[in-house]
């Protein structure tokens, strides 16, 4: 089977999976901006991953488009824009797109499936996740930093497409309720903004006990408030959440010691949410802290770790301070926690 993919958001995500499955085999269309475009247009793309993979794809091997074009031949659609662009991007698609075509959000947070499939009720339309860092370098180059595959909520539709993803080096780890996953990649994803912050590389910020203990401080409050809603994420970790967070706190030496492979990560490699900072770009901090800020309102459970980070990193788009030491957030983080205790024991009296 011939494999026609659109890609609709052709950043760092949308051209490795997107690249991956056109070497694959696959006929490949690339949507995005016309900067990024027209770098691939002149350089092909060359997909590599901290294991040593390297793989190009010449231009005449892939279609680019700054808006999605023959949609109605696609037999899936990748939507890998930020969250806040979803229901625009995915409205573009009304009108052209098959009844019954696979729609695969491969997407940060919660409920972006929901919002695709009130769009597109007639789609097959299934939540997934990426579970690896990707960093785009100049000349077309985007790398896998970090372990991880695609893990994608189970359907029969899905079946034409499983051979393109094994060949893709993509083999797709289904699951027939895929919300505890995407919460537990949450609960990893709330390092975005410590990261973003920080202006340090993942694995250079992973290694310092502060910013650890910043992002210990956020996750056990996520999960207080997931365990107040009922929601019990998965396992992605070697450790259950509650204990991946307390080994987080531990002294440097013994958590490179108990938990090293946490740091086999690209030397290079960021969070998104750093790229976007660099770059000038609204964040996507309301579909990560936001989730657990908007869930701690639903249930009655204060977030104010979580708060004080989205205001940080709000500040930061709009040209305030970065380059946090991991002392001085840590600083940020508790104060916030202490402040809200007050607060909280005057509500439960």
């Amino acid at each position: 089977m011939n494999v026609r993919v659109l890609v609709v958001g052709a950043g760092s995500i949308g051209n490795f999976v997107g690249g991956k499955l056109g070497v694959a085999g696959a006929e490949v269309t690339l949507v995005g901006r016309r900067r990024v475009l027209d770098e691939l247009g002149a350089s092909g793309l060359r997909l590599t991953d901290l294991d040593g993979g390297d793989d190009a794809l010449a231009p005449d091997r892939f279609h680019r488009a700054t808006e999605p074009d023959d949609v109605g031949s696609a037999d899936l659609v990748l939507v890998t824009v930020k969250s806040a662009a979803t229901a625009a991007a995915v409205r573009e698609l009304t009108g052209k797109i098959r009844p019954g075509t696979v729609v695969l959000s491969l997407q940060n947070g919660i409920g972006n499936d929901s919002v695709i499939r009130e769009i597109l009720p007639h789609c097959v339309v299934l939540a997934g996740m990426v579970m690896f860092n990707v960093v785009h370098h100049p000349g077309g180059r985007f790398h896998r930093g970090t372990e991880g595959g695609l893990a994608v909520q189970d359907d029969p539709a899905l079946a034409p497409l499983l051979d393109v993803f094994e060949r893709a080096g993509l083999g797709l780890r289904r699951y027939p309720d895929l919300r505890p996953v995407q919460w537990a990649k949450l609960l990893l994803n709330l390092n975005n903004p410590i990261n973003a912050l920080s202006g340090r590389p993942l694995r250079e910020e992973l290694a310092d006990r502060d910013y650890r203990r910043c992002l210990a401080l956020t996750q056990r409050e996520a999960l207080a408030v997931m365990n107040k809603a009922r929601i019990r994420p998965a396992r992605l970790t070697p450790l259950p959440p509650r204990v991946m967070a307390t080994l987080l706190t531990v002294p440097d030496a013994v958590f490179r010691r108990v938990a090293g492979q946490v740091l086999a990560i690209d030397p290079m490699a960021r969070s998104s949410m750093a790229d976007d900072l660099e770059l000038g770009r609204t964040t996507e901090i309301p579909w990560l802290c936001g989730e657990i800020v908007g869930l701690g309102a639903m249930v009655g459970a204060p977030t104010p770790v979580n708060q004080r980070l989205i205001e940080l990193v709000v500040a930061a788009e709009q040209g305030g301070r970065r380059g946090w030491t991991g002392p001085e957030l840590l600083g940020q983080l508790r104060g916030a926690a202490v402040s809200a205790t007050p607060q909280r024991r005057a509500n439960e009296q």
